[in-house]
């Protein structure tokens, strides 16, 4: 296969052409600033996986020009010496024992885009005054001269200390409108000096950051450049102008170039989301290759192992970088070379547990993989005392929890009451924007299938039922029921659940009306616009799909746009009738939606009474998933897995 022919940056010979994506390392930083010991475990798993390079997180070259104080999101800046040397050290010798290299991404800050809980307000700094991104009221204050050639500086440092530490190239984050984007762009960069105006004034600082690195680390040390080509962004970069930018920068140096795309204004490009389709960005390492000689790395939705190896094949890019299915499967790479492709645990694109967690201050994870960022810690091992067990609900929560308690070694029984395995994953993956989801509803029940799963469909577990099995534990994973609002009209034939729609189970006519604007009904809604029904989205509050992930929020807006769908906030229905739905508007107006049917989003109960009753009579029974309270797919499987980690 392509992806395991060794390729070359610059002088560095990498094994394969796998490459794991930067990406933050929120709560793997020590109270020192240095790389946490499960930090080195995280990024140890995927050199182990089989990656032939690793690129880190962002790290820092000054913490003077961003007065941030020193967290767990970053690092400390390299520039601290033999602080930055001896976690480097230990870092690049474990990606080397697995024979991959490691990469250091180093940025010069993160300018306008910064949040202000970790910087002093009047210390947030951009190429010019322009308004930040968090807070368009406070505009960034004009970085000096000064304090440029300090940033310069340091990066020559930060190279420097790095070679020494035996890291193999450095990573330049110019993307998605952090501080070196800025200055490249000109609706950010309004100087009037030799840092601003032209096209080669505005890459100046880059050109300058690139020899500052070589001048460090030695010219034949490896510079790749991460570069979003278009920001989708009106007034951003669109892409002649990109191609344009990757020429220049590669006459300064560069020995490779990461293809991106999307700013902070647009996430759903920077971090695709589940909806984003495979190889979302693989048409801009198409157009990098046409004007540069070195080495494109795409990115974008690659963690499709056939999709992988056809853009190399078809020579579309010389590497692909993946960064979330590595945190779904560190195992990744060493799998697709086994061929062992069905056991790849998927990535939803999510970014309830990776992105999101970052963003809420917590350690970086996984919606699918509980393992990342605790590989030591929550590891499966084998069960000292294996036990009889029963779990009752066959969805990722119930699927998940017998997976593992199977793996360890328990004697499981999975008992699901319709005739097939799934839950929620199966309606909830009909759509084509849900295709990840289901991959993963498809890999959970092949694991079922391989490992010594005792499997029991259309079986309705009573009291009775389980009172009569031999079991020592029971986990009770039955999931959640529709709430019904009170509506006038609710119990006409006319209305259906969305659960229903999405599943086939009830069929609708050209022209609907969704009770509820949140993540069900907005994918509802985006589902029937695109198979051609007239929508209307009613939403009590004042704005929809407001409980989804940012990028995934800003997709479906847009996909929900380009679709037609018509929505109605800070709207109150008072009856169903058989012309359609009447509302009463935020204006104080009266009015009817006319429609075929009305379709009811508006949420789940848990359905938790045979979980009060059995744990009322015995021990050893526990509640997993939507039963305790209906919540997201990676509530659920990280509630099945630990409930088996620790059984």
């Amino acid at each position: 296969m392509k992806l395991f022919e060794p390729g070359k940056i610059g002088n560095l010979t990498i094994k394969n052409r796998i490459v794991m994506a930067a990406m933050g390392t929120g709560g793997l930083i020590d109270p020192f600033g240095r790389l946490s010991k499960r930090g080195m475990d995280y990024y140890e798993a995927r050199a182990k996986g089989g990656v032939g390079l690793i690129v880190t997180g962002m790290t820092r070259v000054s913490r003077f020009e961003e007065q941030m104080p020193d967290s767990n999101v970053f690092p400390r800046p390299l520039v601290d010496g033999k602080v930055a040397t001896n976690w480097l050290n230990e870092l690049a010798e474990r990606m080397h024992i697995h024979g991959a290299k490691l990469a250091v991404q180093l940025t010069a800050g993160w300018g306008r885009v910064v949040y202000h809980d970790l910087v002093n307000i009047d210390r947030a700094i951009a190429p010019s005054e322009v308004p930040c991104f968090r807070n368009e009221k406070i505009n960034a204050r004009e970085i000096s001269i000064k304090e440029i050639q300090h940033l310069l500086d340091c990066f020559a440092f930060s190279s420097e200390i790095a070679k020494k530490a035996g890291v193999d190239a450095i990573e330049l984050h110019g993307h998605e409108g952090y501080l070196l984007d800025q200055f490249k762009t000109a609706i950010w960069n309004k100087r009037k000096d030799q840092y601003g105006g032209s096209l080669e004034n505005r890459l100046r600082f880059p050109m300058e950051v690139i020899k500052a690195i070589k001048k460090g680390g030695g010219s034949d040390f490896p510079v790749i450049y991460k570069i979003g080509l278009t920001h989708y962004l009106k007034g951003g970069r669109e892409l002649d102008e990109g191609l344009k930018i990757i020429k220049i920068l590669e006459s300064a140096g560069v020995d490779a170039f990461v293809i991106d795309a999307g700013c902070y204004e647009k996430w759903q490009w920077a971090h695709p989301p589940t909806s984003q389709p495979p190889g979302c960005m693989v048409d801009m390492a198409i157009a990098a290759k046409e004007v540069v000689s070195v080495p494109v790395v795409a990115v974008g939705k690659l963690g499709y192992p056939e999709l992988a190896e056809e853009v190399l094949k078809s020579e579309n890019a010389d590497f692909i970088a993946i960064g979330r299915p590595l945190l779904a499967d560190p195992e990744w790479p060493n799998k697709v070379q086994r061929g062992e492709t069905d056991d790849i645990v998927p990535c939803l694109g999510d970014h309830e547990f990776c992105l999101n967690r970052i963003v809420e201050g917590k350690y970086i994870s996984c919606s699918v993989n509980p393992e990342t960022g605790m590989e030591k810690e929550f590891s499966i091992e084998p069960a000292k005392k294996p036990k009889k067990l029963l779990v009752v609900g066959g969805g990722p929560a119930g699927m998940e929890a017998a997976i593992v308690a199977a793996k360890r070694g328990h004697d499981v029984a999975l008992w699901e009451k319709s005739d097939q395995l799934g839950g929620m994953l199966i309606p909830g993956s009909i759509p084509e924007f849900k295709r990840d989801y289901k991959l993963l509803r498809d890999y959970l029940v092949r694991q079922v299938e391989k490992l010594d799963i005792s499997v029991k469909l259309k079986a309705e577990a009573t009291l009775e039922h389980i009172e009569n099995v031999d079991s020592e534990a029971v986990f009770i994973a039955t999931g959640a029921n529709h709430i019904l609002p009170k509506i006038p009209g609710v119990d006409r034939s006319s209305v259906v659940n969305a659960i229903d729609v999405l599943s086939g189970t009830s069929q609708v006519g050209e022209a609907v009306a969704i009770i509820g604007g949140g993540l069900v009904g907005c994918e509802t809604a985006l589902y029937l616009a695109q198979n051609g029904k007239t929508v209307t989205v009613i939403e009590a509050m004042d704005s929809i799909a407001s409980n989804i992930e940012a990028a995934n929020r800003l997709h479906m807006l847009e996909l929900l746009a380009e679709a037609d769908v018509a929505f109605l906030l800070n709207t109150r229905i008072l009856e169903i009738n058989d012309v359609g739905v009447r509302i009463h508007t935020e204006t104080g107006e009266t009015r009817q939606i006319a429609c075929n049917n009305t379709i009811v989003a508006v949420g789940l109960k848990p359905r938790n009474t045979l979980f009060k009753s059995l744990s009322a009579k015995r021990p050893g029974v526990h509640a997993i998933g939507d039963c305790i309270e209906p919540r997201r797919v990676a509530n659920a499987i990280w509630e099945g897995f630990h409930a088996a980690r620790i059984l």
